[in-house]
């Protein structure tokens, strides 16, 4: 499998997975991801560099958003001060669901983060999923704390603030990498 950047023209893919994961969420029991992601949002992160996907032949197997920037709100300034990556939108398509995909994904952004000079690899998951956050957990993440004040990116008030950090490290995620060399990261100015 190959991670590559994603293009302005994998927008209308990445929306469609996106629905396919909420869902599958929404079988689940839980309302993570029912209200749809902004596509001009979306846009603004694929034009910045910061989504990549997992490509198993000509199948998008997984995508993931990796950005210097925290979400608003989130961590505070101390936390903000140390060199942090943060995933976003860490999606396994149904079709390679099992195949420990996320995992080798969250250490391939592990690894990122670590060539990036950054001291974690940060994230915030849904509140209420508690499924999701064992899995981070189970991934080697420790959870920092919930924050449920703020309103949500896509409207409505914010429903992502469990957050959890592990230390970036390097990685033996076994993708073929062929996205470009992360840039070094210094403290938040």
């Amino acid at each position: 499998m190959i991670i590559k950047i994603a293009e302005p023209e994998d927008l209308a893919a990445l929306l469609s997975f996106r629905k396919e994961a909420a869902a599958w969420l929404s079988a689940l029991g839980t309302d993570q991801w029912s209200r749809p992601y902004p596509a001009d949002r979306l846009l603004s992160t694929i034009i910045a560099g910061t989504v990549f996907m997992v490509r198993d032949g000509s199948t998008t197997a997984a995508t993931i958003t990796l950005t210097p920037e925290a979400e608003d709100g989130l961590w505070v300034p101390e936390e903000l001060s140390e060199p942090s990556l943060f995933v976003n939108k860490l999606t396994v398509a149904r079709s390679h669901a099992g195949q420990a995909i996320g995992a080798r994904l969250l250490d391939w952004a592990g690894g990122r983060a670590y060539l990036a000079s950054a001291k974690w690899l940060r994230l915030d998951a849904w509140t209420t999923n508690e499924g999701l956050q064992r899995y981070y957990l189970r991934q080697g993440f420790e959870h920092v704390r919930t924050v449920t004040a703020g309103s949500a990116v896509n409207g409505g008030p914010r429903v992502s603030g469990w957050l959890a950090q592990r230390p970036a490290h390097p990685s033996n995620h076994g993708f073929t990498d062929e996205t470009p060399a992360p840039k070094p990261l210094s403290a938040a100015s």
